[in-house]
Order: C-alpha cells, then structure tokens, then sequence
C-alpha cells in the first residue's frame, strides 16, 4: 500500500471513531434546549419563576410543538443562513474577478 492509502484509510479511522465514541460514553445523557434549561436554573434559585410570555407557535397550536418540527424548522433556518451566505461569497469571488479583467469562467 502506498501512502495516501494508508493516511486515507487512518482518517476514516479517525472520523468513525469520532462519530462512534460518543454513542457509547455518552449512553443515558439527556439533551435538552438551552430555554428549559434557563428556566429550570431560574426556578431552583428564586422559587416561583413565571414566564413573561409564551411562544407564538404554543399559542396558535394550543400546546407543544412535537420535537420533530422544531429540528425541521431548525433545519430550513440553517440552510437559508448557508445557502446566503454561499451567495454572498460567491458574488465576491466573482466581483474580484471581474475587477482584476478575468472575465473568462
């Protein structure tokens, strides 16, 4: 085996690792948003902690928005943030080309 094999194939190594190792140490951990969190921690050291209002989708659905919609949610917001900020670094790059007279593409 030649060199690049052998680095590809530690690498894989690396990011398998990387993507396994939390499966099995972190076994039993709870993930939870940062708001039930906040709240929570507001509640243990004043006592009776009341929200000031509540979210604008609880209100229209009359209840919880299940888990699955708010990643989907968290999903589309992330990827028009992307897709913005890829369009915007490509009307750079394009803009620089165009000053320094390489039109060709």
């Amino acid at each position: 085996m030649n060199k690049n094999v052998i680095t590809t194939i530690i690498l894989l190594l690396i990011v398998a690792s990387l993507i396994l190792v939390p499966l099995f140490a972190l076994k039993g951990a709870e993930f939870g948003g940062s708001d039930d969190a906040g709240s929570t921690k507001v509640e243990e050291i004043q006592g009776d902690y009341e929200p000031w209002f509540t979210p604008v989708l609880e209100t229209a659905l009359h209840g919880e928005i299940p888990g699955e919609i708010e990643s989907l949610l968290f999903c589309v917001q992330t990827g028009i943030g992307v897709g913005v900020v890829a369009f915007l670094m490509g009307r750079f790059v394009e803009r620089k080309k165009y000053e320094n007279g390489n039109t060709s593409r």
